[in-house]
């Protein structure tokens, strides 16, 4: 009876990190993901004010519930793919073997928000002289962007496809008559919007990639403290 009150003691010893372990790990995604989540929101709610100062962007009148004059699903919807795509990131870089090799700071990562919130108020605010030139231009910055911030091979491939995929559902929102673009000049929307999309994909993998980082140094202090 002792050796397997012990065993079973044993077994608990065992169990009993393992799950704290599990719990820690459930909690810091959870965490993550709802960081992610209002870090969607905000920039939804900016940029899009952008877009809607400008007419970029045309809301029917009913569907206009904000003080930011901005449809009321537009900004839960940019935070849920924010926090799946920030949690996407690294973990497609643990899965390949591709560990992020540039400056992982959170001044740096502020740079890649700035870049990106310019990179729109071009896209509403400069006046180019027909969209070809503004495609190819916002297109280069992107490109730039994600030369200057990423530089790897996941974030490339992740940043076009999923570029691709908002701006096919774009395409059905505004085809559905959900919204409009005042000028469209590529099938119902905008060309230049997969360079935003793109350039968006980068800067929440960015930060996905910081707030993973941030948990990773967290949790290797910890045993040495202990």
């Amino acid at each position: 009876m002792a050796e397997v009150s012990s065993l079973s003691g044993g077994a608990l010893m065992h169990r009993g990190p393992y799950i704290s372990v599990i719990t820690n790990r459930t909690m810091n995604l959870l965490i993550r993901a709802a960081m992610l989540f209002m870090v969607g929101v905000f920039l939804a709610l900016v940029l899009n004010l952008l877009q809607v100062q400008r007419n970029v962007t045309l809301f029917p009148p009913d569907v206009i519930s904000s003080v930011f004059s901005s449809a009321w699903w537009v900004p839960p919807c940019c935070g849920t793919a924010a926090a799946l795509i920030g949690l996407l990131y690294p973990c497609m870089d643990r899965r390949l073997g591709e560990p992020h090799q540039l400056k992982r700071e959170w001044s740096n990562v502020m740079r890649c928000v700035a870049v990106f919130v310019g990179i729109n108020h071009a896209s509403a605010k400069v006046d180019f002289a027909n969209n070809v030139q503004l495609s190819l231009t916002l297109g280069a910055l992107s490109v730039g962007l994600w030369w200057t911030f990423d530089r790897s091979r996941s974030g490339f491939g992740l940043g076009v496809i999923i570029a691709l995929l908002a701006t096919l559902a774009t395409q059905l929102l505004v085809y559905n008559g959900v919204f409009q673009y005042t000028s469209p000049d590529f099938l119902y929307i905008r060309s230049w919007l997969p360079c935003i999309f793109f350039a968006g994909v980068i800067t929440v993998g960015n930060i996905g990639r910081q707030l993973a980082l941030y948990e990773y140094k967290v949790s290797q202090e910890k045993p040495h403290q202990d």
